[in-house]
């Protein structure tokens, strides 16, 4: 699998006959929004079995067996060269796929309303090949320890169909909003709590559900004790039912980091209880803050570098947003919010208007900016199979278990031809 970046003067047709392949399949596989219109800085994810490199000055046959991870004799052999024979600059070189490891994937899917809607069932669908987990956003506990149940209409068959296991996630959720308030009601009432798990394992017999996904956010500080307290209690529960249970964590870089979406969230009572847990590393640009990455992959780095440090790597989950947002500029605190879009709707953005997109090396992340018809300058940041990439090499670096994804209903192709070429997707049957 290639990834290449649209250079002016760049065809579809010259990028396919440079790597061996054809315009159809480039534009399928990329669900091109624009095959007549490229954009300066769109990528594309060629599907191809293993990846071409051009010879760059300075480039010896040792140093690019060691970029790429390959043994230099083999890659001697696939290119049918000699170990000594001299490179010219802008030789053509094969590079043969790497071997694949066994990764895990989530992804949380939130149906609004009273039914799922027919595009995010597909979005479901067509992710389901890909993962490992599949996580229905949110059952809400009320305050009699009782549940609201979201929509949930064909996922449990889904999960069942791609062997996936389906998640439930409860979330201390009232009004729409995380409540302190309830989390603390329920940790520190034993029958309420009793109550709770009774519900849910109730629930999930129901409908199939065979992990246990704990997402309780913004919980004081002094409910942190009765926090892991009411997770081993639980653990004990589901253990029972042959099921496993897991963690939402806050992104943090220290055990003493301050605020109330932090401190009552300990990753090292977390990474000893849970089967697994997802740490939610993006939001660093968010629709209310300033332009800026979602997920800019020094933050990201640092938080799960500390996480590692507290909890098995073979235990995380790395949170990814498949997202994201157009700010209106100039940014103003508590002004209009910016407006949330996929990657292909960045794209075929950047094409209407006729700008580059360009890539901020530091931050492994895809940017632009353009002018609307109303003279509003406009700043957009989001993912595209670049900035995946180096996330997907920080997850191999660390170890970790996988990768969990905000949110599907998320139009991006590019993720899953990625998944397929690195990984071998961990399967837990339906």
């Amino acid at each position: 699998m290639q990834i290449h970046v649209i250079q002016s003067g760049q065809t579809l047709s010259g990028i396919a006959e440079a790597y061996g392949t054809t315009v159809e399949e480039i534009v399928r596989a990329n669900k091109l929004p624009n095959p007549d219109k490229l954009v300066v800085g769109q990528t594309l994810v060629i599907p191809i079995v293993g990846r071409f490199y051009w010879v760059q000055r300075g480039d010896s046959l040792w140093s690019i067996a060691r970029r790429f991870s390959i043994p230099m004799q083999r890659l001697a052999e696939v290119n049918r060269l000699s170990l000594n024979a001299p490179l010219r600059v802008g030789q053509r070189l094969y590079i043969p796929p790497g071997a694949k490891r066994r990764a895990e994937f989530n992804a949380y899917i939130e149906p609004r309303g009273a039914t799922v809607s027919p595009a995010l069932e597909a979005s479901a669908r067509e992710a389901a090949p890909y993962l490992t987990y599949l996580s229905p956003f949110y059952f809400s506990i009320r305050r009699d320890a009782t549940l609201q149940e979201p929509p949930l209409d064909d996922f449990p068959a889904i999960a069942r169909a791609n062997r996936v296991t389906l998640v439930m996630v409860v979330a201390n959720i009232e009004n729409g909003q995380f409540s302190d308030e309830l989390g603390a009601l329920i940790l520190t009432n034993e029958t309420l709590q009793n109550r709770l798990l009774d519900n849910i394992v109730a629930t999930a017999r129901r409908y199939g559900f065979r992990d246990i996904h704990f997402d309780f956010e913004y919980l004081r500080p002094e409910d942190r004790e009765a926090y892991n307290a009411f997770l081993r209690k639980a653990k004990r529960r589901f253990e029972r039912e042959g099921w496993l249970m897991s963690t939402a964590l806050a992104p943090k870089t220290s055990a003493t980091q301050r605020g109330r979406w932090y401190e009552a969230h300990d990753y090292r009572a977390h990474g000893q209880i849970a089967d697994f847990v997802v740490i939610m590393t993006y939001e660093w640009g968010y629709s209310g803050g300033p332009p800026m990455p979602v997920s800019p992959i020094g933050p990201v780095r640092r938080v799960l570098e500390y996480a590692i440090s507290e909890i098995p790597a073979g235990k995380i989950l790395m949170g990814q947003n498949l997202y994201g947002y157009d700010w209106t500029l100039p940014y103003v605190p508590g002004g209009p919010y910016a407006r949330a879009l996929s990657p292909q709707q960045a794209i075929a953005l950047a094409a209407r208007y006729n700008v580059a997109i360009e890539y901020d090396i530091e931050a492994q992340a895809p940017h632009f900016r353009y002018r609307d018809e109303n003279g509003r300058e406009h700043e957009v940041w989001f993912e595209d199979a670049r900035s995946i990439q180096a996330k997907f090499q920080l997850v191999k670096e660390l170890g970790l278990r996988g990768v969990s994804y905000w949110k599907l209903g998320v139009d991006f192709p590019q993720n899953g031809l990625l998944i397929n070429d690195q990984f071998i997707v961990g399967k837990r049957g339906g």
